[in-house]
């Protein structure tokens, strides 16, 4: 039987359930999960509905919804289920092969329409899962000249999504505003702890008993933007920077995929510096 997804994000108000409900009963829509939050400082009203049913205009049903909730309401139907991803890779290879994997077996829920790497280091893994690999190199050009060279292939792919797979170059916030909402970091750190480069270095320095992983969306603020998932893993004294690493790499690998997965089947809300994911 059809299914149809239905985001809303709107200012709060008493009855907005009910009212939500109302609709897609008129509908023939059958409501089968429903997740909502109210963010109270901000008194905003989220909510991921998936139902049972065909919607045979989904304009109209965005105006019926419109005229039921509050001002301003920002309602999504039926985004499309494969999104198209590129990917921004440098050296490292762990990230990218685990995605790659995951995309050959089709469990990614996405479509990886290249891979973008500022050394040639990861073409050979990229074009043996039969997938276009974009060399564009970094060295004696400026910021500008690099980042219109990637914007230009970007252009030639249009993705839903960029994925930072261990890219180790800071964007700029011109080129981050092209693709707001739409960059995906991940960072080898448990955020807010030890941003910026070197984290396990970092972590090793200080003696911590935990390290960790973020995957955020990426803003102008380093290492800052909104935080889309995260996971830890315990380590002790045996452990020195080298070996917080190799441990580390299993935890970005998983949080990377997590967060990809969360993103593709629309479970995450942007909401100021913070996220609201319906897991």
């Amino acid at each position: 039987m059809e299914s149809t997804l239905i985001l809303i994000q709107c200012k709060d108000n008493i009855g907005l359930v009910t009212s939500i409900s109302h609709v897609l009963s008129s509908h023939n829509l059958n409501i089968i999960t429903m997740r909502e939050f109210v963010d109270e400082l901000s008194s905003l009203f989220f909510a991921r509905i998936e139902c049972r049913g065909f919607v045979q205009d989904n304009q109209l049903l965005a105006i019926e919804l419109k005229n039921s909730l509050p001002e301003n309401a920002i309602i999504t139907i039926n985004p499309s289920k494969k999104k198209k991803i590129a990917i921004l890779v440098t050296k490292e290879y762990h990230c990218l092969g685990d995605t790659l994997m995951r995309h050959s077996f089709n469990t990614l829920g996405g479509e990886i329409q290249c891979v973008i790497g500022n050394h040639e280091t990861l073409r050979s893994i990229t074009e043996r899962f039969s997938l276009p690999f974009h060399y564009i190199s970094h060295e004696n050009k400026d910021k500008k000249a690099f980042e219109n060279e990637l914007l230009a292939i970007l252009a030639l792919y249009k993705p839903d999504y960029i994925i930072l797979a261990k890219f180790m170059r800071i964007l700029s916030p011109n080129f981050i505003s092209n693709y707001a909402g739409k960059i995906i970091n991940i960072h080898h750190s448990f955020l807010p702890a030890f941003v910026g480069a070197n984290p396990y270095q970092q972590a090793f320095n200080r003696g911590v008993k935990i390290i960790g992983a973020t995957a955020h969306f990426v803003t102008s603020d380093l290492d800052e933007g909104p935080i889309i998932t995260q996971q830890i893993t315990h380590v002790n004294h045996n452990f020195n920077a080298s070996q917080m690493r190799i441990a580390g790499r299993e935890v970005e690998k998983a949080v990377l995929s997590k967060a990809i997965a969360l993103v593709l089947e629309d479970r995450v809300f942007i909401t100021g510096n913070k996220t609201i994911v319906f897991e």
